[in-house]
């Protein structure tokens, strides 16, 4: 798999817009998490993130909450989830971008975290626990391994901490589309248009945008008003939730079809 950043441009030279479906890891079960790699990845998933399982997600909404209860009611940790990773990534071209909060990092060491996720096939690394005056501990060290830390934009960010932001954070800029935690919303928030404009007048990195995207029809919106890339975390999981882990992988890989035939239009 290639860099965040590399694949990226790739997608940029071809005019094409991101589209990047998140999972939580061990949900419903391991093996249905590989397994969704895969039908992501053949759906058109430019990059995968996949959640770690984290007993106080504090960025995340209802139904990725309690997909991440779920999982770590069955014993799913960190090890497991890269187990995943390191046995899926050489079968799928979508580099993966792993999420997950600060502690587990601070409980290994950040060295030793980023050796893990590394040796793992990890490409990239989203934090969103992670504050920008400590975002150093990670930037630089996850830069030699080959791994791409980006960092979050949220609405009520100024435009000082948008700089800074953009400047420090690697492979793209993941806009947070609203104020609150991660979910399914009817709308996606105008103000969105304005904070793809904010920090594109400062940065040319690329921007995903993500929290609350749960339709083709928002995805495209997003897409229209300028973003790079198109974050859908919720509407995903709680496809992958319903039903038997069959029929919840098709109805996946039909709900992806659709939001990716979106973008492409």
């Amino acid at each position: 798999m290639t860099s965040i950043s590399d694949s990226f441009q790739s997608l940029r030279h071809q005019n094409k817009c991101a589209f990047i479906p998140f999972i939580t890891a061990g949900d419903p079960d391991l093996e249905t998490t590989a397994k969704a790699l895969k039908v992501l990845d053949v759906g058109g998933a430019d990059f995968i993130e996949l959640g770690v399982p984290y007993s106080d997600p504090l960025a995340d909404g209802p139904v990725i909450q309690a997909a991440a209860t779920r999982a770590l009611q069955k014993g799913v940790k960190l090890e497991d989830v890269l187990e995943i990773v390191r046995t899926t990534s050489p079968e799928i071209s979508a580099p993966i971008i792993l999420f997950t909060y600060y502690n587990p990092i601070f409980y290994r060491g950040a060295e030793s975290f980023l050796d893990q996720i590394a040796a793992a096939g990890v490409k990239g690394l989203v934090v969103p626990d992670l504050p920008l005056e400590e975002a150093h501990t990670l930037l630089e060290p996850a830069a030699h391994r080959g791994i791409d830390v980006t960092l979050l934009v949220a609405p009520t960010s100024s435009f000082e901490r948008i700089q800074a932001i953009a400047q420090q954070s690697q492979g793209f800029i993941y806009l947070v589309s609203v104020t609150g935690v991660t979910g399914m919303r009817s709308q996606v928030a105008t103000r969105v248009e304005e904070l793809i404009s904010l920090i594109r007048s400062v940065t040319d990195k690329p921007i995903g945008v993500g929290f609350g995207i749960s339709s083709p029809e928002q995805a495209l919106q997003v897409k229209k008003w300028g973003a790079d890339g198109v974050i859908v975390g919720s509407a995903v999981v709680k496809k992958l939730a319903s039903g038997t882990p069959e029929k919840a992988l098709q109805s996946v890989s039909e709900f992806c079809q659709s939001l990716q035939k979106a973008i492409a239009s």
